[in-house]
């Protein structure tokens, strides 16, 4: 009987295991997209992450360039703005949001198509009094379907210029993964 609870345990975790690779991204081009209500905190975002990516050599554009200030997201996921991004070379949608604060968080496992993502708001702000880490998530679309998603947590935070400096830090080692 303990042989063959243990012998599914196994099976059951190898499996659970299994499932939650992904493939790689193979990431060349995005454009960069941040899910935050606070219009400083989406451009700072979006700014940051679209400088590291070009850095290492990643072509990418801030969703600001093509929506209004204070504009519905969900014009990103129109066909105007879609064939847009096909003339620019533009494949990949990089939607960077915060997960929440403190804690260890896992990444999504739910797969959404691109307009319902849009759709969502996020619910935290860039920086908090009195929180020590934080952590991204980060969802990459291609074709409106989910292809890849990643969290990074950046710890020993006390204000915004640190949440920034951390992030830069944490996120600009990743992109090398994504690259892959």
């Amino acid at each position: 009987m303990k042989n063959t609870l243990i012998v599914l345990i196994l099976i059951f975790s190898s499996a659970f295991s299994f499932a939650q690779k992904q493939e790689k991204l193979h990431l060349t081009n995005a454009l960069v997209i941040a899910q935050l209500d606070n219009p400083e905190d989406r451009y700072t975002l979006e700014i940051n992450m679209t400088e590291l990516l070009t850095s290492r050599g990643v072509k990418a554009t801030p969703s600001l360039n093509y929506m209004k200030q204070g504009g519905d997201s969900q014009i990103l996921a129109s066909d105007s703005i879609q064939k847009i991004m096909k003339e620019l070379g533009i494949d990949t949608y990089v939607i960077v949001s915060i997960r929440g604060y403190d804690k260890r968080f896992k990444k999504s496992v739910r797969k959404v198509d691109l307009k319902t993502i849009l759709n969502e708001g996020g619910i935290f702000d860039l920086c908090r009094a009195d929180i020590v880490s934080i952590s991204f998530e980060f969802k990459f679309y291609r074709n409106g379907q989910m292809v890849y998603s990643d969290i990074r947590k950046c710890g020993n935070i006390s204000d915004r210029p640190t949440v920034i400096k951390r992030f830069r830090k944490k996120v600009g080692k990743r992109i090398y993964k994504w690259m892959k």
